[in-house]
């Protein structure tokens, strides 16, 4: 918000934008819901039909997409954030839940092998920095450590750490 005060603050031509020009100069910095966008021009003071008017142009152009926008915080938190971490922020942004649950079930069935590696990256990451050599045999406070960092991510700790201990009993 301060960046864009600044910005309006320095180009003066900026409070004459229609409302279509003014979410093409917002997204050409960084992706917005449609919500947001709404948001942002209702801040500016445009009408309500003006609003929607200039969303649906911009989607129909492609600058915008509520899906684009939850698959590529799905893609750039894969690994390090769990499904739960990455629907919150995807919400905080105006995303609706179904589309973010049918945008999540159609990646994790297009990139199933990538996410297996990726559980395998984690396990690694845990096992290095907790100094974990067997998950049956960590003692109770590494065990409290662990599963806090994987809750904080977003993932579900007591899963995971279940799947990894039946992983190392069935080797």
């Amino acid at each position: 918000m301060a960046f864009a005060t600044r910005v309006f603050a320095r180009h003066p031509s900026i409070e004459l934008m229609s409302c279509l020009d003014y979410f093409y100069f917002l997204l050409s910095r960084k992706d917005y819901s449609a919500s947001e966008l709404r948001k942002k021009g209702q801040e500016k003071g445009f009408g309500n039909e003006e609003i929607l008017e200039a969303i649906a142009q911009i989607q129909d152009r492609g600058y915008q997409s509520d899906t684009r926008l939850v698959a590529n915080s799905i893609a750039s938190a894969a690994g390090k954030y769990g499904k739960s971490a990455i629907k919150r922020k995807c919400l905080q942004k105006g995303i609706t839940n179904d589309l973010f649950e049918q945008v999540w079930e159609e990646e994790i069935a297009e990139n199933h092998d990538s996410e297996a590696e990726k559980r395998a990256e984690l396990k690694a990451k845990v096992m290095r920095k907790y100094k974990i050599d067997t998950w049956g045999k960590a003692d109770p406070k590494t065990k409290g450590k662990v599963l806090n960092y994987l809750q904080y991510r977003g993932f579900n700790a007591f899963e995971i750490w279940r799947q990894w201990q039946t992983e190392e009993d069935d080797e």
